[in-house]
């Protein structure tokens, strides 16, 4: 997939921004999107934009739908919504709840070399949010993280490969305990 600037990056983001818009059902949700897309859409130089608009339609991240009353409609293409997907994942983060409810998440895969990038990408992720890796392919956090994994590895194609465990006990406890700050 080729590189995007800020810009192209800004244009998706903001054609995202109006799909939420037509799935939120609350007005206070609908309005405060609005008043989002419409601020950051006047920030844009129109002549520059229109350009990224045609460098994001070759790169077939957005397609375009004419509309019977003659406007013509911007919509995202699955390239394009995974793209987004990607620049929401560079921004995941694990939630640390105040009180750790016990239980251990452990990550365990075995992804086959045909898939190697998605398996580099889903261990150097996991370790940036966070997790011990126990194993070459045996991660382990102590807070609630299920939506996450599950994002990683829909968006590298590794459901399959890739098993989410809550545990209780563990012989290595007091090691991870002092790891993640829960003495």
């Amino acid at each position: 997939m080729k590189h995007l600037g800020p810009l192209s990056k800004k244009v998706l983001l903001l054609l995202a921004g109006g799909v939420a818009l037509s799935l939120t059902t609350r007005p206070d949700s609908y309005f405060r999107i609005i008043k989002d897309i419409t601020k950051e859409w006047k920030k844009i130089n129109e002549r520059y934009l229109r350009r990224k608009i045609k460098d994001l339609y070759r790169s077939r991240m957005v397609d375009y739908k004419e509309n019977r009353n003659g406007t013509v409609s911007i919509i995202l293409t699955t390239e394009g919504k995974n793209k987004i997907l990607k620049y929401n994942l560079d921004y995941a983060k694990i939630k640390t709840p105040t009180r750790w409810d016990g239980l251990w998440r452990l990550v365990v895969f075995d992804i086959p070399e045909k898939k190697k990038r998605g398996r580099m990408a889903l261990a150097s992720k996991l370790k940036e949010l966070g997790f011990y890796p126990m194993q070459k392919s045996v991660f382990i956090h102590p807070y609630e993280c299920k939506e996450e994994v599950d994002f990683i590895t829909d968006l590298f194609d590794l459901v399959p490969h890739v098993r989410f465990l809550r545990v209780k006990d563990i012989d290595i406890e007091l090691d991870l305990k002092n790891n993640f700050h829960l003495l």
